[in-house]
């Protein structure tokens, strides 16, 4: 079952796959924002069953493990990019060396994500180069 996404014409499966908990441990301005640890080979292997289900929808985000979730994903898709739409999120500062995440501002209500999108954009693009 499809369904358009907005109004944009892009059909998607009516049922996607958040990737939150395949970013594994990370924090978000030193406060714990991840799951667990996690496998990346039980992380493929849920989003290669998801596609072979017919989930065909996946939001992620760059502070979801600080950009692991996002090379998980684009890894898993290699080959089969075509098969799926990714949504992701940015707006952070992005550490994947140390896990964190913080605010581009002093806080997340004065943090002006503008300046900054065309390369946080670049960043998630090739995550799975």
């Amino acid at each position: 079952m499809k369904r358009v996404l907005g109004k944009s014409g892009i059909e998607v499966s009516a049922v996607g796959m958040g990737c939150w908990a395949i970013g594994g441990v990370w924090a978000f301005d030193g406060a714990s924002a991840g799951w667990s640890t996690v496998e990346c080979r039980e992380s493929d292997r849920a989003i290669r069953e998801s596609l072979d289900l017919g989930v065909a929808f996946f939001d992620t985000a760059a502070a979801y493990g600080c950009g692991h979730s996002e090379k998980i994903l684009g890894a898993a898709l290699a080959g089969h990019r075509d098969l799926a739409v990714v949504a992701t999120k940015f707006g952070h500062r992005i550490d994947p060396e140390t896990k964190n995440a913080t605010a581009y501002g002093t806080s997340e209500r004065e943090s002006d994500v503008v300046p900054h999108m065309r390369r946080d954009l670049e960043t998630s693009l090739t995550a799975d180069q």
